[in-house]
């Protein structure tokens, strides 16, 4: 063990980023399509500029606690080379970032300077 402790708290959802650049756009957006048509997911949408503590281009992919089990396997199958960065939603922004991070392929490295501890409403996940 590492020391640190654990505090149980409550996952109100989930994040996939999925980065691309300009070369990979069109990758990303064909998987965008696939989980569209296959998974009916809610999309926060892509982003081709930095936004909040991510430094490249990504899509936005919100989930909620039952879907996980379904989506992040055929995420892990169908990613093509695209990097994913998966993270709960919970009291603590910041930590949901790094401390409570998933990575599919390589991670990027986040702005967690840029962040806030909380999350606006919207980029919770609507039952």
């Amino acid at each position: 063990m590492n020391g640190q402790t654990t505090t149980a708290t409550r996952i109100g959802g989930y994040h996939a980023h999925i980065y691309y650049d300009a070369a990979s756009r069109p990758a990303a957006e064909k998987l965008a399509e696939a989980i569209g048509d296959k998974l009916c997911r809610r999309f926060g949408g892509f982003f081709d500029k930095p936004v909040g503590p991510h430094p490249i281009g990504n899509l936005q992919i919100v989930f909620t606690t039952t879907e996980f089990a379904d989506f992040v396997p055929w995420l892990m199958l169908n990613r093509g080379d695209l990097d994913v960065l998966i993270h709960p939603l919970t009291d603590d922004s910041i930590d949901d970032h790094s401390r409570h991070a998933l990575w599919l392929g390589t991670p990027v490295q986040l702005r967690l300077a840029a962040m806030e501890r909380t999350y606006p409403a919207e980029l919770l996940p609507s039952a």
